[in-house]
């Protein structure tokens, strides 16, 4: 039995054929690569420095506690109903108009969804060094 990759190299309509099943193969498995939660999960240094940011950054105007102040709540209960897309493009782009400053400078946008994703599910205390 010939593989595609096999029926690729041979050439003529068969050849053809292969290089199309061998393109779409590629496609699906970048596609299954770019939608794997682990595959987009920052290291741990970077999810310690993500930690930081947010409760030092974000709670400026959140609340250290991520309670509320200038800016809304970011409990874990105030975002339960809320869109992640929305919210990962709000963190990501920032919201015109309105004091919410974009943090694309400083973050990815995988790394907003996984700040999103933990603000969602409970956010996780910063580690204090030297522990």
């Amino acid at each position: 039995m010939k593989t595609a990759w096999g029926v690729a190299m041979m050439g003529g309509k068969s050849g053809h054929l292969g290089v199309i099943v061998v393109g779409l193969l590629l496609c699906v498995t970048a596609a299954q690569a770019s939608t794997d939660p682990a595959a987009s999960e920052p290291s741990l240094a970077r999810q310690q420095q993500l930690i930081r940011m947010v409760r030092q950054d974000c709670g400026s105007c959140h609340g250290m506690r991520l309670t509320g102040g200038l800016g809304p709540a970011l409990t874990q209960q105030a975002l339960a109903d809320k869109p992640l897309d929305s919210l990962v493009a709000t963190v990501h782009a920032g919201r015109p108009g309105t004091p919410m400053p974009p943090w694309s400078a400083l973050l990815s946008y995988e790394e907003a969804a996984w700040i999103v994703k933990r603000l969602q599910t409970g956010f996780p205390e910063e580690v204090e060094r030297g522990r």
